[in-house]
């Protein structure tokens, strides 16, 4: 089946120009202008944009952390993904501890194979190291898996610089990369001690963002990219949230590191005054790293201006408010993640294209074109090209909506946004050609599809 949208705005990572866009089934077969064909169906798209699907490089479903499982696994999370415009997620299938890497991935397609409503793809997230593993690796990158996750903190994932410095060499050798959470596990476990033997418990969330200071990320951020520099690797800085660790970051790129960074709508439009709440409604909002200040905004804002992050992707780990309340008597206890799936492409809309903080043609890179490539994804995804997966969504600039966790997709059972208006949404979202999306309501569920990444 052919449909061609004609009159509508193209938009990739370099510019955007009126075109029309023939698809044919699952493709795209033509991108031009004055485009016309007698076989196919025509649908208007005048005054709106048509970007390539968006990709979420950084998504946690299904779960298990903090003896508790996110309350999305790939059903409701890639259903809350697709409505706000995203076609395709990279999720962090996770290697437990004594598990090989092909039990990690059985685990993770099992969790969605079928189930998912958007097409993903995986990292694969290493705990356990040893020299099975590492000959185990060659296989993996082989079926198609490029990117790897390390964790410097977390009893249950936290892996030393040792181990960090082998693994990467490993994908050096390979062609892989890893993207690293950093932040320094002692300080954070000695600061969460100080906070009990001070006041006798920790009760109070405005005590949290003090126990995973900035400077804790900064020095992780350090650290792994001095071990990086010796491997002589790029990597990944996932879910930079302060201008401590930026500086970190462009301390190294001066000195001619490769270093790809990652943030999130949370650290640019969020912060820390949200844990002054009540204790209830502070656990929201409770994620790792945590919310930082205005001041770490403007300069996340300021490096996504000038073009120094590469991609901007959620962290989806969500949790409803029963779940939240595991903290209650002690806020290390509480699962920490946030819903944020179908909100992304809006929120950077709206506050990032309307307010003049980036460029549409940003806006796509960031959301789509970027990840599409540092994840062997590109032209398959993030592309709206003759051949590339006819994976698009049409915008509406000028839709007025509000977020409120009453109409969101996602099984989380509150918005952090609650009651945010909001200008620009995704008015149809097209996964492989069908209709998936529209106005925030699925349309065609359950079509998701594996992707490994291209060689």
């Amino acid at each position: 089946m052919k449909q061609l949208f004609q009159g509508g705005i193209l938009v990739n990572g370099s510019g955007y120009r009126k075109a029309d866009l023939l698809i044919e089934n699952d493709k795209i077969l033509d991108v031009g202008t004055g485009l016309s064909d007698p076989d196919a169906s025509v649908i208007d798209v005048s005054g709106k944009y048509l970007f390539p699907g968006f990709i979420d490089a950084h998504t946690h479903m299904d779960l298990e952390v903090s003896a508790t499982v996110t309350a999305d696994g790939f059903d409701t999370g890639t259903k809350a993904e697709l409505s706000g415009g995203t076609t395709c997620i990279v999720d962090f299938a996770t290697q437990n501890k004594g598990e090989s890497l092909a039990e990690a991935l059985k685990n993770w397609h099992a969790k969605a194979d079928g189930k998912a409503s958007c097409d993903y793809a995986f990292h694969l997230a290493l705990s356990d190291w040893n020299e099975e593993v590492s000959k185990e690796l060659a296989k993996v990158v082989r079926d198609g898996i490029c990117s790897f996750k390390l964790y410097t903190t977390y009893d249950a994932m936290v892996v030393d610089d040792k181990t960090i410095y082998e693994i990467l060499a490993r994908l050096k050798e390979l062609g892989g990369i890893a993207g690293i959470h950093c932040e320094n596990k002692g300080i954070l476990d000695a600061r969460l001690e100080t906070v009990l033997h001070q006041k006798g418990d920790r009760r109070s969330v405005a005590d949290y963002p003090s126990t995973r200071p900035a400077l804790a990320e900064a020095e992780a951020v350090s650290r792994v990219l001095k071990i990086a520099a010796c491997v002589d690797t790029p990597v990944i800085i996932v879910h930079l949230s302060s201008k401590e660790g930026y500086a970190e970051v462009a301390r190294a790129r001066a000195a001619g590191q490769t270093v790809y960074t990652e943030t999130c709508p949370q650290y640019l439009l969020l912060d820390e005054g949200k844990y002054l709440l009540t204790d209830a409604d502070a656990r929201k909002y409770m994620i790792a790293p945590p919310l930082r200040t205005k001041a770490d905004q403007e300069i996340l804002w300021k490096a996504l201006e000038e073009g120094q992050m590469h991609t901007i992707c959620t962290d989806h780990c969500s949790f409803t408010v029963s779940q939240k309340e595991m903290g209650r008597d002690d806020f290390a206890k509480t699962p920490c993640g946030m819903p944020g799936a179908e909100e992304r492409p809006a929120l950077i809309y709206h506050y990032g294209v309307r307010n003049g903080r980036i460029s549409l043609e940003q806006m796509c890179a960031y959301l789509s074109e970027n990840p599409a490539r540092l994840y062997h994804l590109y032209p398959k995804k993030g592309a709206l090209l003759p051949g590339s997966d006819a994976d698009f969504v049409i915008w509406d600039p000028n839709a007025e909506w509000t977020l409120s966790a009453a109409k969101q997709q996602s099984a989380a059972d509150y918005c952090p946004y609650e009651g945010t208006r909001l200008t620009g949404r995704a008015w149809r979202v097209y996964l492989r050609g069908m209709l998936a999306a529209e106005n925030g309501e699925i349309r065609t569920a359950y079509a998701g599809r594996y992707v490994s990444s291209l060689k």
